[in-house]
C-alpha cells in the first residue's frame, strides 16, 4: 500500500513548500495533492503549478482546482482560465485534476455547471476527478450528494472519486456500494481522505469544527478509540482498493515513520 498512497502538501509560500517538495524526495515520496483553499488559491497556486512543473517534473501531482478559490470577475473569465488549466493538463503528464466547487458553491458555477461546459468542448479529451461526501446526508441533512454524482458521472469526464473524511465506516460502505451500481462499467480509481489520530488534531478540530466533515464525539474524546477506528478505516480502503491520501503533517522523519508505521498495522 506504501507506493500507492498519497500526500497532500499544506504550505503559506514557494520556500515552504519547496522544502515539502526536498523532504519528499529524500524519502522517495512521489504522489502528492496540492489543495486549493486557505493560502493556496489563486497567485499561490498559479505560481505553485509552474514551479512544480519546471523544477520538479519527477512527481505525479493531483491538484485540486477549486472553483470557488478560483473565480475571478465572472463566470466567463472563470470558466476560461479552468479552460486552460484543463488544456495545459493534457500537455503535462505528470498532472492531474481533482475539481471541487469549493466551501461555498458559486451559483451556477459549481462543477456540475463547469462538467457541462466542458462536454461541450471540441477536440477535448480530459478525465477529472469529483469529490464525494458520503456523510452528508445522514449527518448534515443534505439530500443532493447522490443525485449530484448521478450528473456528474453522466458526462463521461470522470476517471477517479475522491471521499471526504468521516467516522462511520456502514455509511461509508453503503455509498460505495451505490456508487459502484451507478457507475456500473466506469474505471474509476477510488481515494479516501485519512489523518493519523493525535492529541493535537483532536484540539484543533473540537475548537474550530470542519464544514461537514463528521467525527463522531466518541473518538474526539478518546485517543485510543480513534486509533482503533482509524485503523479499521485503513482495513476497510484497502479491502476494497481505495487509496489513502494522507492530509495530516508528515514533513519530518518522525511524523512520517508514524505514518507508515500505522498503514503498516492494520488490521
Amino acid at each position: 500500500m506504501n507506493n500507492k498512497i498519497r500526500f497532500e502538501l499544506s504550505f503559506k509560500n514557494i520556500s515552504q513548500l519547496e522544502n515539502k517538495l526536498n523532504f519528499c524526495k529524500l524519502n522517495n515520496i512521489k504522489n502528492i495533492n496540492i489543495p486549493c483553499k486557505g493560502l493556496i488559491k489563486k497567485d499561490l497556486f498559479n505560481s505553485t503549478i509552474k514551479y512544480i512543473s519546471k523544477d520538479y517534473d519527477e512527481f505525479n501531482v493531483t491538484y485540486h482546482y477549486s472553483l470557488y478559490h478560483q473565480y475571478s470577475k465572472n463566470k466567463e473569465k472563470s470558466y476560461l482560465d479552468f479552460l486552460d488549466f484543463v488544456k495545459s493538463s493534457q500537455s503535462n503528464k505528470n498532472y492531474e485534476i481533482l475539481l471541487v466547487s469549493g466551501s461555498n458553491k458559486k451559483k451556477n458555477f459549481d462543477s456540475i455547471d463547469v462538467l457541462a461546459y466542458l462536454k461541450k468542448e471540441k477536440n477535448l479529451k480530459v478525465k477529472l476527478g469529483i469529490a464525494y461526501n458520503p456523510y452528508l446526508k445522514k449527518y448534515y441533512n443534505v439530500s443532493s450528494e447522490r443525485e449530484r454524482f448521478e450528473r456528474k458521472i453522466s458526462t463521461g469526464l470522470i476517471n477517479s472519486i475522491w471521499f471526504q473524511y468521516g467516522t462511520d465506516i456502514k455509511v461509508l460502505q453503503n455509498e460505495l456500494n451505490y456508487l459502484k451500481k451507478i457507475a456500473k462499467d466506469e474505471k474509476l480509481n477510488l481515494f479516501g481522505s485519512l489523518f493519523i489520530p493525535s492529541k493535537q488534531f483532536i484540539a484543533r478540530f473540537k475548537f474550530r469544527p470542519w464544514k461537514e466533515v463528521y467525527i463522531s464525539e466518541k473518538y474526539l474524546f478518546d485517543l485510543d478509540d480513534f486509533f482503533d477506528f482509524t485503523s479499521d478505516l485503513v482495513s476497510f480502503y484497502k479491502n476494497n482498493n481505495i487509496t489513502p491520501v494522507i492530509e495530516s503533517d508528515f514533513s519530518s522523519s518522525d511524523k512520517l515513520e508514524s505514518v507508515y508505521s500505522f498503514l503498516e498495522n492494520e488490521r
